[in-house]
Formats: structure tokens, C-alpha cells, sequence
């Protein structure tokens, strides 16, 4: 039987897009992202998921304002995810962004895994020292194979790390060498997942099914670290985004129908507690009044 959404359930993964003319995005953009304002994002999501957390989109570069704007007009009730420089910013910037609702720095190190792992180690210990002066985390973007093969890297990090979208497992089970790999790495006790974006994992472009293999898998390795997110607005496929001067539609999914299919996947009212409340209070600090 599928549990109901239980009050203040928080959505760990949207993205906002603000007007052009007011919140340009950067000349190296893959695409023309399509608006999708916070008033769009609470029409979706309905009245039962109050809360949510908003990861700043690559296409915006280290400008963090239209997120940050998001959360201000979510009044409480949102947090956000930045992307920044650590080498040029400083702690008293770092400190105005912890007061807007900065909880967290997301990492992009895809374009980084063809040059050497020093590389990946510098970015990421420049991040973490920040993350770690500001009692932030960290949230990493990359594939699959790559985030197994850093765990040896990521096990000693002194502070959170999430890890996106299952972490990406195209084409993989739970049950693989890999997956077992993957299993390994998210029980560490600092690390936690997002079971968010289905149309990510290789099961169809626009699929809303919930991967019940793996969302087990997770839910047994690391349950109390475990969160969901809808990827809204669902941006469109890669093969879609064909430069700045296009403006592909996002994918037409129904809000409803992912977090649907989620709980059905859940099966069990304490579980669905647990991921959509309980466990992102704690990594977001929801109800700790942190933002001014």
C-alpha cells in the first residue's frame, strides 16, 4: 500500500530558472534553459511537499543568485546547494551565503576525470576545507564508474558527502561487482544518496518508475541517509541540448507521478518519514532557524 506524503516532507533536489533578462546564464551553457520559477516548482509539487532544496544548475555558472532568491521567497522553508570558486571565495562571503541558506557545495568533476587524479584531489580538497570551516557538505556530480572508483578518496573526508541520483548506475544492479562497490561506498557513515531522477538511471528518457532494486539496496545500506528529490523541472536530454541558442522543453513528467511511484516503492509510512523528513532535517538543518 502506498504511505502518504508525510507533513513536511522535503523535495532534496529541484532547480529554479529565473527570467533571463534578470538572471542571465553563462555564455558556455550547453543549452538555453526554459524558466521554471519557484511559483511553477510549487504548482507541481502541490501543498504537501512544503519544503525544498534548491541545487544551483551549471548553466548559472558561480552566479548563485536566482537560487538564492528561491530560497529567500520560500521564507524558511527551502536551503540551497551552491557552486562556488574556494580559491577566491573568502570566509566572510562564505559566511553572507550560509546566511542565505547555503547548506552545501555541489561539485561538477565531469570535466575533470579525463586529466589525472590530482587534479580531482585538488578541486575536491579545496572544496571540503570550505565545507568544513562552514559545517557544510559536499555534493558530487559524477558517473557512475568514476564515483566507485574514487571511494578510496572519499572515506576520509571529514564531511558529508552526497551523492546524486542513485549515483548514476546506467545499466547496473545492486548486484554487480560495481553496484556491490557502490553499496560500499554509501554506507559510509558520512555519505548519503539522493533515490531521485529515474529517467537518469538508463530506464527511459522520461520515466517516473522508481528502481526498486536499487532503492532496497540503498534503503539497506544506508536508510538514515537516505533522501529524495524530483529533479524538477526535469531537464530535457542531453541529446536535445544543442547549444546556446536552442531552448529545448523540459520533459513533460508529472510531479505527482515520480514522488508517487517512490512511495510506492517505499511501501512503509515509517520509511517514507524517514526519507522525506526526518533525514534531510538533519542534513539541511530544517527547523534550526539558520537562515536570517
Amino acid at each position: 500500500m502506498r504511505p502518504a506524503i508525510p507533513p513536511g516532507a522535503v523535495d532534496c533536489h529541484v532547480h529554479v530558472v529565473g527570467p533571463p533578462e534578470r538572471f542571465p546564464q553563462q555564455p558556455s551553457r550547453h543549452y538555453t534553459a526554459a524558466t521554471a520559477t519557484l511559483a511553477m516548482l510549487r504548482q507541481a509539487a502541490g501543498p504537501d511537499v512544503p519544503r525544498f532544496v534548491i541545487v544551483q544548475p551549471s548553466f548559472y555558472g558561480t552566479d548563485n543568485e536566482a537560487t538564492l532568491q528561491a530560497v529567500a521567497d520560500l521564507a524558511g522553508q527551502g536551503r540551497a546547494v551552491a557552486v562556488v570558486d574556494p580559491a577566491t571565495l573568502d570566509d566572510a562571503a562564505a559566511a553572507r551565503l550560509h546566511a542565505r541558506g547555503v547548506t552545501g557545495l555541489r561539485i561538477n568533476l565531469n570535466s575533470r576525470l579525463k586529466g589525472d587524479d590530482r587534479s580531482v584531489q585538488g578541486v575536491l580538497a579545496q572544496h571540503v576545507a570550505l565545507a568544513r570551516r562552514m559545517g557544510w557538505h559536499v555534493q558530487l556530480v559524477l558517473p557512475f564508474t568514476a564515483l566507485v572508483g574514487a571511494a578510496a578518496m572519499l572515506e576520509p573526508l571529514p564531511v558529508p558527502v552526497v551523492i546524486d541520483h542513485f549515483g548514476l548506475p546506467l545499466g547496473k544492479g545492486p548486484d554487480s561487482a560495481e553496484g556491490k562497490a557502490m553499496l560500499a561506498l554509501v554506507a559510509m557513515p558520512h555519505v548519503w544518496v539522493k533515490l531521485s531522477a529515474p529517467y537518469r538511471l538508463g530506464l527511459g528518457e522520461y520515466s517516473t518508475t522508481t528502481p526498486r532494486d536499487w532503492t532496497a539496496a540503498m534503503l539497506e545500506a544506508a536508510a538514515p541517509r537516505c533522501l529524495w528529490g524530483s529533479d524538477w523541472p526535469h531537464v530535457p536530454p542531453v541529446a536535445q541540448q544543442q547549444g546556446p541558442d536552442s531552448t529545448p522543453p523540459n520533459r513533460p513528467l508529472r510531479y505527482a507521478d515520480l514522488l508517487g511511484d517512490f512511495l510506492d516503492a517505499l511501501g512503509d509510512a515509517d520509511l517514507a518519514r524517514r526519507v522525506l523528513v526526518e533525514n534531510p532535517a538533519r542534513l539541511y538543518g530544517f527547523g534550526q532557524g539558520m537562515i536570517a
